[in-house]
């Protein structure tokens, strides 16, 4: 059924296959188990969102830079993170009056993370490995916050070098993660 209203809304610019493929890689690249067994993110609910989030800042950072639907392709895969977030308390069995609360908490979570990679990422490879330690590592590993910054950086200047087109049609890759004899 058609909403009487959708006409009102702004058309997306951005196909919903396209999103859902676009989310799926961000996700999919979270979920490599490398960060977990060999960078130190813990393997809990806590660290996959932190990954998550660092891969969905890596990728909305470029985006701003995409002057014809970066915007709208940047609001679209944030709603998606929204809804997967909000499915996900639910699979885990957040009830209905728990799910805003925790939704403001991923919010929060995610502004204040982009904010902290955001300045760390200008500051420099230290400055970011720092904010990777206390966002992801909780604190401790700094020699393995380096090499998830130092992934980070080079993922961020891969982003940099793929089209706007690219971009927007989900036709890009984020790098392999960074072994240990690549760090160095």
């Amino acid at each position: 059924m058609l909403w009487p209203f959708n006409h009102f809304r702004k058309p997306r610019l951005a196909p919903a296959g396209t999103i859902e493929a676009i989310y799926g890689m961000i996700v999919t690249q979270a979920r490599e188990p490398i960060f977990y067994r060999d960078l130190g993110v813990p393997d809990t609910v806590n660290g996959r969102f932190d990954l998550l989030l660092l891969h969905l800042w890596l990728l909305l950072r470029r985006l701003r830079t995409v002057v014809q639907g970066g915007a709208e392709l940047s609001q679209a895969l944030f709603d998606r993170f929204c809804e997967d977030m909000d499915d996900n308390l639910r699979e885990m069995g957040v009830g209905d009056q728990t799910v805003p609360k925790r939704m403001r908490a991923f919010g929060e979570a995610f502004y204040g993370r982009v904010q902290a990679y955001d300045q760390a990422i200008a500051a420099g490879t230290e400055a970011l490995a720092q904010a990777i330690c206390k966002n992801i590592l909780n604190g401790s590993g700094l020699d393995q916050a380096r090499r998830l910054a130092a992934y980070a950086e080079v993922a961020d200047a891969d982003l940099g070098q793929a089209g706007d087109s690219a971009l927007l049609q989900d036709s890009f890759r984020f790098p392999a993660p960074l072994r240990e004899d690549e760090t160095s």
